[in-house]
């Protein structure tokens, strides 16, 4: 039986990222997750970790994470701790997390370390605010739903981070093969 271990990729991302970078936040968190999920989208179809991400003005955010941000739940909470940091005079608070356990990658594939460790070396030194451009790429799959603001909050659809048809062909044909793979076992 095949099981998907969507939540478990989601926490042991979050701590592969808060140990593998610099000022690993909520921004930038969400940041490197959504390159990490839409990266893996294109190459394969689908993304590491199941989460959505919607449309704001700051960016793509991952919005079933940014609720869960303020109150973890446990089995989250048990993995990181967000430390706070008073700067600028107290007129800024920069939120890092750190990581209370080590990474485990016992449920990423080959593919999903390679992309983790690529994404944290291009932005292990970067601040939210540096990762903008990436983030916001014109025709990226966040800008087209943005749309000037007329997509705020609305879901990303994964395909917008695919290019030509041909290459939709394939990322659509590798889902359905690994979603009708999933069905055949009995996982949802």
């Amino acid at each position: 039986m095949i099981i998907t271990h969507r939540r478990e990729k989601l926490i042991q991302a979050i701590i592969f990222f808060s140990k593998e970078t610099k000022w690993c936040g909520k921004t930038k968190l969400f940041k490197l997750l959504y390159l990490l999920d839409f990266e893996h989208f294109k190459q394969t179809g689908r993304s590491v970790t199941g989460m959505d991400y919607y449309a704001w003005e700051m960016g793509p955010v991952p919005v079933a994470l940014a609720e869960e941000w303020e109150n973890f739940k446990p089995d989250l909470k048990n993995q990181v701790n967000i430390k706070y940091e008073v700067l600028d005079y107290e007129t800024y608070i920069r939120q890092t997390l750190v990581a209370k356990v080590d990474f485990d990658d016992t449920f990423f594939t080959r593919r999903e370390r390679r992309l983790m460790s690529e994404i944290a070396d291009r932005y292990r030194d970067h601040y939210a605010s540096d990762m903008v451009d990436v983030t916001h790429a014109e025709n990226g799959a966040w800008e087209k739903a943005w749309d000037n603001g007329k997509g705020y909050n609305q879901r990303i659809d994964y395909l917008l981070a695919v290019g030509d048809v041909q290459e939709k062909q394939y990322v659509m044909r590798a889902a359905k093969e690994y979603t009708a793979l999933l069905e055949q076992v009995g996982v949802k």
